[in-house]
């Protein structure tokens, strides 16, 4: 019981502590530019002349920034009739983090999702650079495909000329997709697996 006693004034301290605490840093300025993009679509046109990707050459490319919660972006991929691609970004103290999440049409997870990595490049960079992380070399080995595991993805932000990009890059692989974000587009239907925005 004294013991209960004793901690209730460092318990009482804490709360008032927390209550006072400052309220969220301010953004990056990765994230501020960001920030106008949001609830916005935009259609893509893929710029590098990798023959891999002439599929997606071949369809409408449009991406999504869908949710902006702070340090927490989610940027669907629409490539044709094809809904199963996000990205995602977080800022995790000073780094940014992307993670892509696959899903199948009935909303279940793919084999090959949650794959990304840190940036490598600073928190205020409006080009981040992510290296494969040890988790997504490891899922690489797994899944039979260990040339991707010296994949650099990289999503690039530029204001000033109206630029979005989108990268993958690692020897005799470069895929770069670059969207005009000031030519908003009509918001294409709901990523697989996510409910419809209200």
């Amino acid at each position: 019981m004294l013991f209960r006693h004793a901690l209730a004034p460092a318990f009482a301290l804490l709360i008032t502590a927390c209550a006072g605490a400052p309220e969220a840093e301010t953004p990056s300025a990765f994230e501020a530019a960001i920030a106008p993009l949001c609830g916005k679509a935009f259609e893509g046109r893929i710029v590098t002349t990798d023959t891999q990707d002439d599929d997606w050459r071949a369809q409408r490319v449009v991406m999504h920034v869908r949710s902006c919660d702070a340090r927490y972006i989610k940027i669907p991929l629409h490539v044709g009739e094809d809904h199963s691609r996000t990205w995602v970004l977080m800022q995790v103290g000073n780094d940014w983090e992307l993670r892509h999440d696959h899903r199948h049409e009935d909303g279940e997870p793919d084999v090959l999702t949650l794959y990304g990595g840190f940036a490598s490049t600073p928190a205020d960079a409006l080009r981040q650079e992510f290296p494969a992380d040890e988790a997504t070399k490891a899922l690489f080995d797994a899944e039979g495909i260990p040339v991707s595991k010296t994949n650099v993805w990289a999503v690039e932000v530029d204001p000033s000329s109206n630029l979005f990009a989108y990268e993958l890059k690692r020897p005799n692989r470069f895929l770069r997709v670059e969207f005009d974000t000031s030519k908003p587009v009509p918001p294409p239907p709901a990523p697989w697996g996510w409910p419809p925005l209200d």
